[in-house]
């Protein structure tokens, strides 16, 4: 569901999330899945004309913590976001056992993750907006200890509705590591900076779905399937403790709003105040805008609607694999669970490959700024995802291809390495793109793009049982290929007349 990002000179406003205006590289998840567009900023805070509007002193700037202290915060809130997502496909090998358990069929019991997935799309809706009034910290330790609580009735269900009831909630209460957490590494790096933590944060939301098949599939080989869950509440509640004791809140206008606060109680003077205090837009109205100003983009501009249809289907085949590739290597090859949860290694291998060429994508973009005046156009991000876009259908030729029982099992585990790959640098170019193309509501294209994408998600791996048993893992996978095939020149055109019709759009930054 989830999932930026990342130039040095250009940074973006994340991934996996929305604050966008910091970065034209990097996604933030904190504007880029559903915040205000126009939240108050540091700048905005700090005005010599009137003596009692508050401001930041240098050693209350988030931007001045030293370095170690920066990147243990982004550490923590990626691995928060890394538990989440790999909460959301850890119940793929529990889905057997859960279906005895509750005598309901495979479809029912793959809603485990489609209703996870849904809540991770919609949750960023309502957090987004609310992380921009309250600040972030509040925001995650709500999030994550409604997480906690919400685990208990998914490990101890006594009834399938409560089970998949439950795993919704996951979802949407988690889904604050998805919308709120790239607005925190914007609050702690300045532009210059931002691209390497933004780009390990990034990468989290993506690589948490492939190890949740790994870690199911050695919990159900040996385990009891409530212990797929029981392990989870243990995971949650110890970076529960984390996020309590080591992340401070970095939203720059919250902290200068309680500092004033803190002013007019020690001074017992009510004329110091914050921009937040003067901020006259009624909560409620900022998330009904959260709400429906993404589909508003997605009808009158085809331009985002294509790149959240292409975003889409790819996530939708990522979590397709849940179901796949159980039937490639364990009905073709006769792997146990355990080792079948392995196979997705490959994908995590290509996600790993495309984080580390990020220095490379630094360089090249900081050249493009140089040639464009240091005025580069945000077509330039999408670079990024014509590889990206010839690689995923390359990584499924290649699976599909190889997936004859006859053939080793390891020749399709190494054609899921470029699909891997892919998905990092399409996501990266597309969040970019989006955040910076349409900068003036850069929340909601990010929230169109992940509300867009959750449902694609959690649709795939409804027919992916049928459509592989149907059509055999060579015809499935090689029509997924196909389908990827048609979408890859997007980011070719869009990056060629993407100019133009960013100058006849309502939305966009002409």
């Amino acid at each position: 569901m989830s999932l930026g990002d990342h130039s040095e000179s250009s940074t973006l406003a994340p991934v996996p999330t929305p604050t966008a205006e910091k970065n034209a590289m990097v996604v933030d998840p904190e504007k880029a899945e559903g915040s205000i567009d126009t939240a108050p900023t540091l700048d905005s805070a700090i005005d010599d004309s009137d003596p009692f509007k508050v401001g930041l002193e240098a050693n209350e700037d988030p931007h001045n913590i030293t370095c170690w202290q920066k990147w243990s915060i982004v550490l923590i809130i990626s691995a928060s976001s890394f538990c989440v997502t790999c909460l959301s496909s850890i119940a793929s090998f529990a889905e057997t056992a859960v279906g005895e358990r509750f005598h309901v069929g495979h479809t029912v019991t793959v809603l485990s993750i489609s209703l996870f997935v849904e809540g991770l799309g919609w949750g960023p809706l309502l957090v987004g907006p609310l992380s921009e009034v309250y600040g972030r910290n509040p925001i995650y330790i709500t999030s994550y200890f409604l997480l906690f609580a919400f685990t208990f009735p998914v490990a101890f269900a006594p009834h399938i509705s409560v089970y998949l009831i439950f795993r919704f909630l996951q979802g949407f209460c988690g889904s604050a590591f998805l919308s709120v957490a790239g607005g925190t590494v914007s609050d702690l790096f300045d532009d210059k900076t931002v691209s390497n933590p933004m780009a390990v944060y990034t990468i989290s939301p993506f690589i948490g779905p492939v190890f949740g098949p790994l870690i199911s599939g050695f919990v159900n080989q040996n385990l009891w399937w409530r212990w797929t869950y029981w392990i989870m509440i243990i995971w949650i509640f110890c970076q529960f403790l984390v996020i309590l004791i080591f992340v401070p809140e970095t939203f720059a206008p919250v902290i200068i709003k309680r500092k004033a606060a803190k002013l007019r109680k020690e001074t017992g003077d009510s004329r110091y105040w914050a921009p937040l205090d003067h901020h006259d837009k009624s909560l409620v109205w900022e998330i009904v805008v959260s709400c429906y100003k993404p589909f508003e983009l997605m009808i009158y501009d085809r331009m985002a609607l294509l790149l959240n249809i292409w975003t889409a289907l790819i996530l939708g085949i990522l979590y397709l694999t849940f179901q796949a590739f159980p039937v490639i290597f364990m009905e073709k090859h006769g792997f146990n669970m355990q080792m079948t949860g392995l196979t997705y290694l490959g994908i995590g291998l290509g996600l790993t490959l495309a984080l580390a060429s990020q220095p490379w994508w630094n360089r090249f973009f900081r050249r493009k700024v140089v040639e464009n005046g240091g005025h580069p156009e945000p077509e330039i991000r999408l670079y990024m995802g014509e590889l990206g876009g010839i690689l995923v259908p390359l990584g499924l030729y290649w699976i599909a291809f190889t997936t004859w029982k006859s053939i080793h099992w390891i020749v399709p585990i190494l054609g899921s390495v470029p699909f891997g790959a892919g998905i990092f640098l399409v996501f990266n170019s597309v969040f970019t793109y989006l955040v910076t193309a349409y900068r003036p509501i850069a929340a909601s294209a990010m929230a169109s793009n992940s509300a867009l994408r959750s449902a694609f998600a959690a649709a795939f791996p409804l027919f992916a049982g049928p459509m592989y048993h149907g059509m055999g893992t060579i015809g499935a996978t090689a029509l997924l290929a196909g389908v990827m095939t048609v979408s890859a020149p997007l980011p070719f055109i869009f990056r060629r007349i993407g100019k133009r019709l960013r100058q006849k759009s309502r939305f966009a930054a002409h």
